[in-house]
């Protein structure tokens, strides 16, 4: 069983490893049209290398936020999307924009990022608290309350789409699908960088108690899992993550939710090895997913990243999902 671990964390490293190498070599020359495999040029070496960094800490991050939110809500189908992080970071984004528009002024970067960032740390603290029951967390309250406000999130921001001018409208849906950048926020990916860190060791030490969360309160309570305290740092980590991830990148949908099954599928259900492979696979397949989109041109760019990973999320996810209730059929 130890040698099958570490193999199958070997191959999660190795494929991410080369989801990297593709992202510093793979080049489509924009006039021409030609595909090219070759070591960039100077000038163009750091925006490879940022993308790349980028690209690891969003997939990382993004699923190790999946794996805490599926044992805190007791959830396997559990993502960062069910707390309305990113609907709430969108509602934050077109707030500033039409703030600014009435102002006649042009919006920023910075304030496009604080913007989300308000919107998904305001939307997350909201949920939490509308899911507590008798001070702590309750998974199906989390959930629901997670639906209601991402959806009354969503509609705020449809209303407030259709209140701008068009161009407005049109650089937030550019934002909405998603994207690796090139030249990220430097303050943001070191924030980002630093979370998943702390996050990602504060995890495997909890390892066991995560592991006790899945066998419901009682049984959490009776081991000394604390599973109230446990469910709320999880979900305060899992968010917190989100929300960077959102400001930085827009949504990149099904990363949070194919990467913890993913790996689940490779190493079984113990925390202590399924978050290093859950976050493995996420950054191979958010870096791999960007390089992927270097060569793609849909004759109006470049394929937007959160695209092409909900083109491959979406049937790897419904393909693990199949699996799964086979295997239970079969055991039944």
């Amino acid at each position: 069983m130890r040698s099958r671990t570490a193999g199958a964390i070997l191959a999660l490293a190795l494929a991410c490893g080369l989801a990297i190498v593709a992202r510093l070599l793979i080049d489509l020359d924009p006039v021409t049209g030609t595909l090219s495999l070759a070591w960039p040029e100077q000038a163009w070496l750091p925006l490879r290398l940022h993308a790349a960094l980028a690209g690891v800490g969003l997939g990382a991050s993004l699923a190790l936020a999946g794996v805490l939110l599926q044992a805190a809500l007791r959830n396997a189908l559990a993502a960062p999307s069910l707390l309305g992080v990113g609907s709430g970071a969108g509602l934050g984004v077109m707030v500033v924009l039409y703030v600014a528009w009435l102002l006649g002024m042009q919006a920023s970067t910075g304030m496009w990022t604080m913007g989300a960032c308000i919107g998904a740390v305001a939307t997350l603290l909201l949920v939490i608290h509308l899911g507590t029951r008798q001070g702590w967390p309750d998974p199906l309250s989390t959930i629901l309350a997670g639906v209601i406000v991402a959806t009354m999130a969503s509609g705020a921001m449809v209303l407030l789409q259709s209140m701008v001018p068009e161009g407005l409208r049109g650089r937030f849906l550019a934002w909405a699908m998603g994207t690796v950048p090139e030249l990220p926020s430097h303050g943001l990916l070191v924030a980002l960088w630093c979370l998943l860190g702390v996050s990602a060791i504060g995890a495997v030490g909890w390892a066991r108690r995560l592991d006790a969360l899945l066998l419901g309160d009682d049984t959490a309570s009776s081991l000394g899992a604390q599973p109230g305290l446990v469910r709320l740092v999880a979900l305060l980590v899992a968010g917190l993550l989100t929300a960077l991830c959102v400001a930085l990148a827009g949504p990149l949908a099904f990363v949070g939710l194919v990467a913890p099954h993913g790996a689940r599928r490779l190493l079984g259900p113990d925390h202590r090895w399924l978050i290093p492979g859950a976050m493995l696979f996420g950054a191979a397949l958010v870096t791999g997913a960007d390089a992927l989109r270097q060569a793609i041109d849909v004759g109006t760019g470049r394929l937007p990243v959160g695209i092409l990973t909900t083109l491959l999320g979406g049937p790897a996810f419904l393909f693990l999902l199949r699996r799964e209730m086979g295997g239970r059929r079969a055991g039944m």
